[in-house]
């Protein structure tokens, strides 16, 4: 789904205009086969609730009145692809630009946050997952959703544990390295393309794929229209809505609510499954710094190099992500030491934020 072409449902645009999506709630729990308890002649009526059982977490009645959708949600959060963000000074750190960018992605979550919990959503998390991972306001965000800042060694590698989320929504993302999207990098700017039995891996795969044992749907995604197109190609199903970054810049403020009806328009996309692709991967890895870099790091961690090109493979996604992880930001020493090293990591995020709310409180340009 792009921008331009959204469809929503008229029960849709009433849940987000007046706060009406819990009116009529529709029930399904969990359950071995598959049963309809809601009568024809009395579903989404408070007598007669529709509810469904199912082996699935939720499906989707089509005879029903009511719209099931997904009510506990996981948001990712990221600059690059957010409204404000729009050179690479914005996506540094301790910056003007960047704490500008970051106030920008606060409102844009702001806006899809209130806009769920209008249509219903019992729960929202919201992951910081930028730098630092100390980019948002959190005090900008509806206090109903809970804002998670700085990163987690696991169960999922930065993100923590994602606690019985159902479904992914992935905000201000960016595009692939390698490709010609804005700011594109994965994981690090120092790459410029891992390719993947072909493709050129996004993080928009990679994080999907860590939240798959868990269960949890990779329903939405915005960024540049080129991590829109990644995304699209890569997950089946996955609706998107692109911030086109070329000049001039759109109606912010109108983009926004084009944001948060796309989010709402998702809850009811029950055609993503969990991103779960095929292994065993093959992945090249180029490094921007060019083939001696790439030695260097292959010998720090025992890959193969062809051709001056870092060599991985793993059986799973996930084990391809922990590979990177070490490539991209660790040594063994620092990984040894991660217990200890994190804590301080985020206390520097954090100070870094603090000094982001002053600019902005400072500043009379601060985007509204």
């Amino acid at each position: 789904m792009h921008g331009d072409d959204l469809k929503i449902s008229n029960r849709v645009k009433e849940s987000m205009d007046a706060g009406i999506g819990a009116k009529h709630p529709v029930d399904m729990k969990t359950s071995e086969g598959l049963e309809r308890l809601c009568s024809k002649q009395g579903r989404g009526s408070a007598k007669y609730p529709c509810r469904m059982e199912t082996n699935e977490k939720r499906m989707a009645d089509p005879d029903c009145p009511d719209t099931p959708h997904w009510r506990r949600i996981l948001i990712i959060a990221d600059i690059e692809g957010s409204s404000r963000c729009s050179n690479r000074r914005a996506a540094a750190f301790l910056t003007r630009e960047w704490a500008l960018a970051c106030r920008g992605m606060t409102l844009d979550v702001a806006a899809v946050v209130n806009a769920l919990f209008h249509a219903g959503v019992e729960e929202i998390r919201v992951k910081d997952f930028h730098r630092t991972a100390w980019n948002l306001f959190p005090e900008e965000i509806p206090p109903q959703a809970r804002v998670i800042q700085g990163y987690r060694p696991g169960p999922v590698p930065g993100i923590g544990d994602p606690e019985g989320a159902e479904a992914a929504m992935f905000l201000g993302m960016h595009a692939a390295s390698g490709t010609d999207g804005f700011l594109a990098h994965t994981l690090t700017s120092r790459i410029s393309s891992i390719v993947v039995d072909g493709h050129l891996l996004s993080e928009a795969e990679l994080f999907a794929a860590s939240l798959a044992p868990y269960g949890v749907r990779p329903v939405f995604f915005s960024g540049c229209p080129v991590a829109c197109r990644n995304a699209a190609e890569a997950i089946e199903g996955i609706e998107t809505f692109p911030f086109p970054k070329a000049a001039p810049p759109p109606d912010i403020a109108k983009w926004r609510s084009g944001l948060a009806r796309a989010a709402v328009a998702a809850l009811a996309n029950f055609r993503t499954p969990p991103f779960r692709p095929r292994g065993p991967f093959h992945a090249a890895v180029t490094l921007r710094d060019g083939p001696a870099a790439a030695r260097k790091l292959a010998r720090r961690w025992g890959f193969r190099l062809d051709g001056g090109r870092i060599v991985l493979h793993a059986q799973e996604m996930n084990q391809l992500y922990l590979q990177l992880i070490r490539l991209c930001y660790l040594t063994p020493t620092t990984e040894k030491i991660l217990p200890w090293a994190l804590p301080v990591y985020n206390l520097w995020g954090r100070l870094g934020l603090l000094w982001a709310k002053r600019v902005c409180a400072r500043s009379e340009t601060s985007p509204r």
